[in-house]
């Protein structure tokens, strides 16, 4: 079980949202790359990062700073926002990248999706962000009317490494994970899920230690982490005890 802590870049500082506004931003650290390293620090082994920017915009926009991350940290990181063609895909896995997050080109190109999975075995995984059970795009602005495991059994078989599933309707505000809903989904498919979107306390982190999350690869943590909320120590110890118990 990984806990991916997140670095949300807007205009190159590490900021959170609340329920994907980007009006709503808060600002945690100016250097992103700083945060980074302070992570690996902490014992976090893997790296979440979205640019938010660039999901809006549909190419990237916060370039310089996922440069900085992968410059500061050993650890490997996955990014999405605004990545959606094949040779934006083989630019960033050049750079470094363990692997991209295709989100809104998943829902318009799947075909797309699937090639790049062909092209670069291990290195892909679908970004599905869901407000109301539908599937939203183009950096949560728009909604679809795809349901989220609809979706994501698309791409069953492709060889998609994970799918990270964000319930916009719980992000940035500490309202807990969409338990009900992630079960339902890792129980749809074979590919790995992270859950994404609202992880609040301790307590979620001891619910991510229970039997019925083996099918989870993990969840990403953002805001109550900078918060102080989620002990980084107490949490890796308690989701490593679940992988040595399993």
């Amino acid at each position: 079980m990984i806990l991916f802590p997140a670095i949300d870049l807007k205009d190159g500082a590490c900021v959170r949202l609340k329920l994907g506004d980007m009006a709503e931003a808060t600002v945690y650290n100016p250097d992103p790359g700083a945060q980074a390293k302070a992570f690996e620090d902490q014992g976090f082994e893997w790296l979440h990062v979205v640019d938010l920017n660039g999901a809006f915009a549909g190419e990237t926009v916060n370039g310089g700073a996922v440069e900085a991350i992968l410059k500061a940290t050993s650890n490997p990181v996955q990014l999405g926002g605004g990545i959606r063609t094949l040779a934006h895909i083989e630019t960033w896995l050049a750079k470094g990248l363990a692997r991209v997050i295709l989100g809104t080109v998943a829902v318009r190109n799947p075909s797309l999706v699937k090639e790049a999975c062909r092209l670069f075995p291990g290195k892909v995984a679908v970004g599905i962000d869901a407000k109301g059970g539908r599937v939203a795009v183009e950096g949560w602005a728009e909604a679809s009317e795809l349901g989220v495991i609809e979706l994501a059994q698309r791409f069953e078989g492709a060889g998609v490494a994970a799918i990270i599933y964000t319930d916009i309707d719980r992000d940035g505000i500490l309202a807990g994970i969409n338990w009900p809903g992630t079960l339902a989904l890792a129980n749809a498919v074979e590919i790995p899920v992270i859950a994404s979107g609202g992880l609040a306390s301790m307590n979620d982190i001891h619910r991510l230690a229970a039997p019925d999350m083996v099918k989870l690869e993990g969840a990403i943590s953002g805001r109550a982490l900078y918060d102080g909320r989620i002990d980084p120590a107490e949490a890796l110890a308690v989701l490593s005890a679940r992988g040595r118990a399993a």
